[in-house]
């Protein structure tokens, strides 16, 4: 943390006031050197924050990023700041746990809702990265590992009891866990205001929000992500929150999980499942496309990721605080549930990107014909995977068949 307060109340940062700040916080002098910079620049293109990329004349950086009070895009709908100290939190039990897929967090400013994180401007947005053609297909097992070495290391196995529950209570998100629980979990399938698709699609949505099975299915992922503390998630872990960079001149490949403000205890498999939806979702997009090849590539990522989720699980599973009654029968239900959880996440977050609020480029950016089959292809997969959670599917089995609906209902 910084020493003291360093804005005044409310205070927000702009690119004039950033050398000023970074002054001011000795924590960030082995950092940058604020006397010598070179650029300052406000990246932030989403709704919730303020982001500015710092370079000296050294060529060192660093990346500020500071909670706006309100959502960007919508200055009448009010957030609680207090969400960068939770994603501080997160960032800080994550990196304990595995530091190689998460930014190095800085110094974080609590007075100014400010974090100071390490700068991955050499690297790409995943989403961005899928969007324009590319694959980095190892960041799945790479995020499957974080996802359980992120959950085994926050769980009561790895904390005990008392541990746990002091984990739990000091990681409560309200907030943003309700956003959650009302634009993933309820919105998309129950129409509200935020929700717009194409007029075309707008018979696909009814059918959704009308099928009895759908509801009772998301019911029960609402349900579980409301009462079950399981583990310490990212709580938002999509393609656009995951940053890609591939091995080149000497430097190795490597994946990150950022913007973690979202990020609260919840079910086991629920970072999986999102992840899932958004792979979902990229392999409608290249389908639209005509690109089937490519399609089938992206749908072999659900099931790298949860191979690599299992496989660190059990890695960990020995290792265990308290083994008495936590034997291998166990194991076995913790991973089926999570498998579960990973499916019903994986339909709720298809859905919800296509008919929602904070939709994904990867099927708004299409010309209009192609949208239409491929939101339309998206929204069956999503009834597709809530309806296969608990049957215990294999993600290879249900990605095939993912592939199948997204291929018919493509309007190509």
């Amino acid at each position: 943390m910084t020493e003291g307060p360093v804005l005044a109340p409310g205070e927000l940062l702009t690119v004039d006031s950033v050398p000023r700040y970074l002054a001011a916080v000795p924590a960030l002098a082995a950092v940058v050197d604020a006397g010598a910079l070179t650029s300052v620049v406000e990246v932030g293109d989403g709704n919730l924050n303020l982001v500015f990329v710092v370079t000296d004349t050294a060529g060192r950086s660093l990346v500020l990023k500071q909670s706006l009070p309100h959502v960007r895009t919508d200055p009448s709908w009010p957030m609680t700041r207090e969400r960068s100290a939770r994603e501080a939190r997160i960032l800080a039990a994550h990196r304990a746990v595995d530091p190689d897929h998460v930014p190095e967090l800085y110094a974080f400013d609590p007075a100014g809702q400010v974090l100071a994180l390490e700068d991955l401007s050499d690297h790409v947005v995943w989403r961005v990265a899928l969007n324009r053609g590319e694959l980095h297909a190892e960041a799945a097992a790479d995020l499957g590992g974080y996802a359980a070495r992120a959950g085994f290391g926050t769980s009561v196995l790895a904390l005990g009891t008392a541990g746990h529950k002091a984990a739990v209570a000091a990681s409560m998100n309200p907030e943003l866990s309700e956003i959650t629980e009302d634009l993933v979990l309820t919105e998309p399938f129950a129409g509200h205001p935020h929700n717009a698709v194409l007029p075309a699609n707008e018979a696909d949505v009814a059918a959704l929000a009308a099928d009895p099975e759908v509801l009772a299915a998301v019911g029960r992922a609402k349900w579980a992500f409301m009462t079950r503390a399981e583990v310490l998630l990212h709580g938002d872990l999509h393609t656009g929150s995951v940053f890609v960079r591939a091995a080149a001149d000497g430097r190795p490949r490597s994946t990150r999980a950022f913007d973690a403000e979202f990020g609260a205890y919840g079910p086991l498999g629920f970072d999986v499942g999102m992840l899932w939806g958004n792979f979902v979702l990229a392999a409608a997009r290249a389908t639209a496309l005509g690109e089937d090849g490519r399609a089938a590539r992206l749908l072999e990522l659900p099931a790298a990721a949860w191979t690599a989720f299992e496989a660190e699980w059990r890695r960990l599973w020995p290792t265990r605080t308290d083994p008495r009654v936590y034997g291998d029968a166990v194991l076995e239900d913790l991973l089926a549930r999570a498998l579960a959880d990973a499916t019903a996440y994986a339909g709720a977050e298809a859905a919800r990107r296509v008919v929602g609020f904070a939709k994904a480029a990867d099927v708004e950016t299409l010309p209009e014909e192609l949208r239409e089959g491929a939101a339309r292809g998206a929204l069956r997969a999503a009834r597709q995977l809530l309806l296969a959670a608990g049957r215990g599917e294999d993600p290879a089995a249900l990605s095939a068949v993912t592939g199948e609906l997204l291929r018919a209902a493509a309007t190509r």
